[in-house]
């Protein structure tokens, strides 16, 4: 690995997060009892009088908060900062845009690296580490909920999100329908596929075998499976492009006047996955991915309602936008295409655009002018219809 593992290898340093905290904690799917409940959250713009101009924004897997600002820890700007401002396509001009840690994240809100608490919501003085219990998407949207009535926000004007924010987006729609005038789920689909699972066991089972995963106890010996979660990174990272992009950014090219050898980077494909994976261990806890990946695997919506996915949405008055990217392989078009067709079964208002482009899934992310366009229209469109 580059030296920069060595250095990096270390637990992520303080950062004092923006918080609400819930001293009855929230029960999960799983049974067990989070308490006290932090959620972490940013928010952007101003909320109107009313609270009718409130948006909010999901994350994917290795996203949080700092939606649209420069990351405490990395220093870069905000993981959607050419979507979310001043007359960006989430106008911050116009919209009160809020983003929140998902429950079991490493950025702040309940999780792996916070403190451990017992039953009556003592902290142990340890991190939660492996004995946090498993979330679901279900328990990241009702984390969440709770962030909205501490706010005093009736409803979302609306709430999107990509990948995995995406299926929260779902989730949201399915949960609390009432609560959601506009949903716009990006790049995602109802369930995680048998590929995308077998993908995550990979990057699983390369933490798992880090001699410094230490069965998660890791904090304990002042260190992190570096190596195994920037693996997990690199293959994770993998389908978030396409075979074009790959292509067109690297092809075949090596590294200067590298000779051939297997000890060192020699294409730069190589280089830029190792980059990827050394940069992710700085901001990203192990126990966090190994929970969130799984709760993303356990995503199922149509198992969730009898196993018809349109019983999911039936009587539903939110408005959707669904949006997919032509060379996604991860959340391929033809997943989108099933779940408006649920949406259609439960005579929702559905508008669907399949955006053409070679940048894989990550292209929600990118610069992308059509699909930034379509959904500044529909969110647009959502507010006029409200007023706002």
């Amino acid at each position: 690995m580059p030296e920069t593992m060595s250095q990096a290898a270390q637990p992520l340093p303080h950062v004092t997060h923006q918080r609400a905290v819930f001293a009855d904690g929230l029960m999960l799917d799983c049974g067990a009892v989070v308490a006290p409940l932090a959620v972490a959250w940013r928010g952007y713009g101003r909320l109107n009088a009313d609270a009718t101009n409130a948006i909010l924004v999901c994350h994917a897997l290795t996203g949080d908060q700092y939606v649209a600002e420069t990351h405490p820890l990395t220093g870069k700007p905000g993981w959607w900062d050419n979507v979310v401002g001043p007359g960006k396509p989430i106008d911050t001009d116009r919209f009160y845009v809020v983003c929140v840690n998902v429950l079991g994240g490493c950025m702040g809100s309940s999780g792996p690296p916070e403190p451990m608490t017992d039953a009556e919501g003592r902290t142990l003085g340890r991190p939660w580490g492996t004995d946090f219990p498993s979330v679901t998407i279900r328990d990241m949207v009702r984390a969440q909920h709770r962030l909205m009535e501490h706010l005093r926000i009736a409803r979302w004007l609306a709430v999107l999100g990509g990948s995995m924010g995406g299926m929260q987006v779902l989730e949201w729609a399915a949960t609390y329908p009432e609560a959601v005038f506009a949903a716009a789920p990006i790049a995602c689909a109802s369930h995680h596929s048998a590929q995308n699972i077998a993908f995550h066991e990979v990057g699983r089972a390369a933490i798992h075998g880090d001699p410094e995963w230490r069965g998660g106890r890791y904090w304990e010996h002042g260190t992190v499976p570096a190596k195994g979660l920037s693996v997990a990174r690199m293959v994770a990272h993998i389908t978030y492009l396409s075979e074009q992009a790959l292509s067109r950014k690297f092809g075949r090219r090596l590294r200067g006047a590298a000779a051939l050898t297997f000890l060192e980077d020699v294409f730069e494909v190589e280089s830029y996955l190792r980059h990827q994976g050394s940069t992710f261990i700085r901001r990203f806890d192990a126990n966090s991915y190994l929970t969130i990946t799984r709760a993303m695997d356990f995503f199922d919506l149509a198992a969730e309602h009898g196993g018809v996915l349109a019983e999911a949405f039936r009587g539903t008055t939110t408005r959707f936008f669904v949006a997919s990217f032509s060379s996604d392989w991860l959340f391929p078009t033809a997943e989108s295409r099933l779940l408006v067709r649920a949406l259609n079964a439960a005579a929702a208002n559905v508008s669907f655009v399949e955006i053409a482009s070679d940048k894989g899934h990550d292209a929600f992310l990118l610069d992308e002018p059509d699909f930034h366009n379509a959904l500044g229209g529909f969110l647009r469109g959502a507010a006029e219809r409200l007023g706002v």
